[in-house]
């Protein structure tokens, strides 16, 4: 196990609230740079991304960095100006 992981761990097992907020907040950053990464693999900047979804440069930074709370229509709508599709699964 890494030094991380052990660091999480520990770290869940003594505060309760960041054992409750962190798997989800993992999650969220986990998507936030997905979305990021297939945005620069796509050559694309993040202002020339908000001219072609109508919006501001730091929407876009907020949906990338901060994705917590973005709707599902912002999210196809950005996968779409990169040429992709947003898949969901219940898992």
């Amino acid at each position: 196990m890494s030094d991380l992981k052990k660091y999480v761990a520990k770290r869940k097992a003594d505060d309760k609230d960041f054992a409750e907020g962190y798997d989800e907040g993992y999650q969220n950053l986990k998507f936030g740079i997905m979305l990021k990464t297939a945005r620069k693999e796509s050559g694309i900047t993040q202002q020339a991304l908000a001219e072609m979804l109508h919006t501001q440069k730091s929407a876009i930074s907020r949906i990338e960095n901060h994705s917590d709370d973005v709707k599902l229509s912002t999210l196809e709508r950005f996968a779409s100006a990169l040429g992709k599709k947003i898949e969901i699964r219940l898992v």
